[in-house]
């Protein structure tokens, strides 16, 4: 049995039905053609992002913004693994100096 794959914006779509309707989520995903418990963790998903992204009081972030903490978490991996090469390139010369 496949699992259907859902667009971003549909998921989106959906939860903000659920919220703006005050319908409960299986008569929402019933309508839709989704599966409850699917719809159930998209709007479970979206509470707990709002939660964590309002938590500084600046509201949630923008797609813009998601990106660029993606692309500063990436940069940042990075960053930390030429500094770990470059601690153990350090350390082996040391001890090459030292014979």
């Amino acid at each position: 049995m496949g699992t259907a794959r859902y667009s971003g914006e549909f998921k989106r779509d959906a939860v903000a039905l659920v919220e703006s309707s005050g319908r409960r989520i299986p008569s929402v995903a019933r309508e839709l053609g989704v599966n409850p418990e699917s719809l159930r963790q998209w709007v479970a998903r979206s509470q707990a992002e709002a939660a964590v992204s309002g938590a500084d009081g600046e509201g949630p972030l923008t797609p813009a913004e998601r990106e660029e903490l993606r692309r500063l978490r990436k940069q940042v991996r990075e960053l930390e693994l030429e500094k770990e090469i470059l601690r153990k390139a350090a350390q082996y010369f040391a001890k090459e100096m030292g014979r």
